[in-house]
């Protein structure tokens, strides 16, 4: 099926016009990943000479070299290969939740034009590896995806805006108090949990953790330059949670009021040396090249009314999450479990501190 996918692009230009050529971006992040412009250039499609060609342009354009070449030590970025590599990670970590959404809007829209109404699942949920696997797997359904806190998707499910919200939960002690701030928001009478994932946080580092951080007591040392995550996400209360429960104080924490909006833009903003430490799920940390001090587990949950578990589309998604092709591809995620997907549970556990 085809699908509309968002992503930003960049435009630098001179006074002459010359504009950058979106292609320079996947050769810097190659030659980052490989440290050879040969195997770069075959990993883009592109030949050496090309490859060669590009960088130099490119180079001329800005007046200093993008990659340096090493003879017998092979390629690595420039400083300002650096810059331009991770600014661009960066951008589109930061933006990829609001473009994924106004996509799904867009492809919803279509497919109803072209192919008839079909039945539609509206799913408000917090950004995540997981959750971003859907639209693959339900091909049978029109799937209105939207990213916003857990709080904000419980309240849009309260208001009947949407079919599940989605709700990530901590395990242990700092997952009582998190769940204590949506009692508000939960019906127990009337809402029902459809298993999702379990994932691991924890804070990201350096390749080979140079600093040596071991936990959140690291965090608080002169030497380490941190990077949070947003107020009033998931993310940040388990933070808060775990640092109040080790009685560490957030005001001794370099850093602690910078804050990113995704896993990813975290992850972008360590590898790209801007802080020593983040903290997130381990499968950002992966995704960029970073080492990870596991702290925590963490289930995410869809939450919806009891009344809707026997409508066709809920039904549907049920069978989708407890079947073998999306449950394997969750096991790919670095740090990912697929926990009981798809089975059905009271929120009385969950209220009760009893919840796994």
């Amino acid at each position: 099926m085809k699908r509309i996918h968002i992503t930003p692009a960049w435009h630098f230009s001179d006074e002459a016009g010359h504009q950058l050529d979106p292609k320079l971006f996947g050769l810097l992040e190659a030659v980052h990943r490989h440290g050879k412009l040969t195997r770069a250039a075959a990993s883009v499609g592109i030949s050496y000479r090309h490859a060669w060609n590009l960088l130099n342009k490119w180079s001329d354009f800005f007046g200093i070299p993008l990659v340096e070449l090493e003879r017998g030590r092979g390629a690595r970025l420039s400083p300002l290969g650096e810059k331009l590599l991770w600014a661009e990670q960066r951008v589109i970590a930061r933006l990829g939740p609001q473009l994924e959404s106004l996509g799904s809007e867009l492809n919803l829209a279509i497919q109803q034009t072209l192919e008839g109404v079909k039945p539609v699942l509206r799913l408000y949920a917090t950004h995540g590896y997981a959750i971003e696997l859907l639209p693959a797997h339900l091909d049978e359904l029109g799937l209105d995806l939207q990213y916003c806190s857990s709080r904000e998707a419980l309240a849009a499910l309260q208001r009947g805006a949407c079919d599940l919200a989605g709700l990530h939960l901590p395990r242990g002690e700092v997952g009582e108090r998190v769940i204590h701030g949506y009692r508000d928001l939960l019906k127990p009478r009337s809402y029902r949990v459809i298993r999702f994932i379990t994932r691991r946080q924890g804070v990201m580092v350096a390749p080979g953790n140079p600093l040596g951080i071991g936990g959140l007591a690291d965090l608080v040392r002169s030497d380490v330059r941190f990077i949070n995550r947003q107020a009033g996400s998931g993310t940040r209360a388990l933070l808060d949670g775990l640092l109040e429960g080790q009685g560490l104080s957030r005001r001794r924490i370099r850093g602690y009021e910078i804050e990113e909006y995704t896993h990813s833009a975290v992850a972008a903003y360590v590898a790209a040396g801007m802080a020593e430490a983040g903290f997130g799920v381990e499968a950002a940390a992966r995704r960029f090249g970073l080492d990870f001090v596991p702290l925590a587990l963490e289930d995410y949950l869809l939450i919806g009314h009891r009344r809707s578990l026997a409508e066709p589309k809920l039904t549907t998604l049920r069978r989708v999450l407890a079947g073998e092709a999306f449950q394997a591809a969750v096991a790919e995620l670095p740090g990912y479990t697929p926990d009981r997907c798809g089975e059905v549970e009271g929120i009385e556990a969950l209220l009760s501190g009893k919840g796994s």
